[in-house]
């Protein structure tokens, strides 16, 4: 085998990593973040939520199954750099059509292999996720840290744009149609109208930049607030649109940056957490069945409700808004982090977590019905009015 190219890892605060070039050869910059999961490196790296971002893999063993055409979540990947701890030489799965390394050299895709990742996951766990840049070209750690401070924050950064459709598209609903979803595009993942669709929904997917108008002709019974990258509270015309579906009581629901997003609209604030939630094993407890579930988390920023935030524990009154009563519905039982909100008198909910979640778990996958029979309420609601 062939002795691999040297490249240096270098953290913004200096602390710096060696390893061997993974990828494509070249340098890279964005925000190092660790996701804990221990499959679904496929999914983790066509996420648009990772757009920007230098994804470090805790687990040691990556790239193992291969690449294959059918567990893309979007239609590249959108990592800024991938850090593993031991790549595998070979990709075996009956499933693959390619290797991991060829998948990310061909796409451009700057990364690093040989890196003590837990040593690098406990730092970032104790000093806070921060930016980052891998170079298999720049030998001098100064001359690339110099660089690396240079590079735009996450705080502040508006990125939807960035990642979302071009143009409209529809998911058709697998066999008997019952309802018309708009979603909004600020990242979504390929999964979440798969999974609407087993519902029986037909999903229109807009741009960001779309109005409620846009999404309502396309004869919607709901509005759906995807997730996506960047920091919510530079969101403003998503939030309008949202104040404006709430206004309407068209039923809302939000996953992650949606969540986020429908989390201002209703009047609370965001924050940005210290390295954030990314995985596929993180409890949640579901505060209207006592349920605990395992889910798939993949967010930075969370929603800021009184009396809440990580570590302390969140209030279960009901919450006065400009829209009637809001509750905590879902939080995290690592960190107390407010992963839900439910309104009480619009039809309106979020999760902060993903439901969809490719490639797992699949114990919230019961939101997606919730989302449904919240529709479904509301059509007979106004078909009662109507008559």
């Amino acid at each position: 085998m062939a002795k691999r190219r040297p490249a240096i890892l270098v953290l913004e605060d200096g602390r710096t990593f060696p390893g061997e070039a993974y990828g494509s050869v070249g340098e890279t910059f964005g925000e190092a973040v660790f996701n804990t999961g221990m499959t679904g490196y496929q999914e983790t790296l066509t996420d648009p939520s990772y757009h920007r971002q230098v994804v470090v893999q805790t687990a040691p063993h990556i790239g193992n199954t291969g690449v294959n055409g059918e567990d893309d979540e979007s239609g590249r990947i959108w990592v800024a750099g991938y850090v593993v701890r031991d790549p595998a030489r070979i990709g075996s799965n009956w499933r693959a059509t390619g290797g991991l390394e060829d998948r990310l050299a061909t796409e451009g895709v700057v990364g690093i292999s040989g890196v003590d990742t837990r040593a690098l996951t406990r730092h970032l766990r104790e000093r806070g996720a921060m930016r980052v840049g891998i170079s298999s070209v720049e030998k001098d750690p100064q001359s690339l840290l110099a660089r690396v401070r240079q590079a735009p924050q996450m705080t502040g950064a508006n990125l939807s744009d960035e990642v979302t459709t071009a143009e409209p598209y529809v998911v058709e609903a697998v066999g008997e149609h019952r309802f018309t979803v708009a979603a909004l595009d600020l990242g979504i993942k390929r999964n979440v109208p798969r999974r609407l669709a087993t519902r029986g929904v037909t999903t229109h997917v807009l741009p960001a930049s779309s109005t409620i108008e846009q999404l309502l002709a396309t004869g919607a019974d709901a509005i759906f607030l995807s997730p996506g990258p960047g920091d919510p509270a530079t969101a403003d015309a998503p939030v309008a649109l949202a104040r404006e579906a709430l206004r309407r009581e068209v039923p809302l629901f939000g996953i992650c940056f949606g969540s986020q997003i429908l989390g201002r609209a209703l009047g609370f604030g965001t924050y940005k957490l210290g390295y954030g939630h990314r995985g596929i094993n993180q409890p949640v407890l579901d505060r209207a069945t006592g349920k605990v579930e395992v889910t798939s988390h993949n967010h930075g920023f969370a929603v800021q409700v009184p009396g809440a935030g990580v570590g302390a524990v969140v209030p279960d009154q009901v919450i006065d808004t400009d829209f009637g009563g809001v509750q905590v519905s879902h939080v995290c039982l690592n960190d107390n982090v407010v992963e839900g909100l439910r309104a009480i008198d619009v039809p309106a909910f979020t999760v902060q977590y993903h439901p969809e979640a490719a490639a797992g778990p699949h114990d919230a996958d019961y939101l997606f019905d919730r989302f449904a029979e919240l529709i479904e309420g509301k059509t007979h609601s106004k078909g009662r009015s109507n008559a």
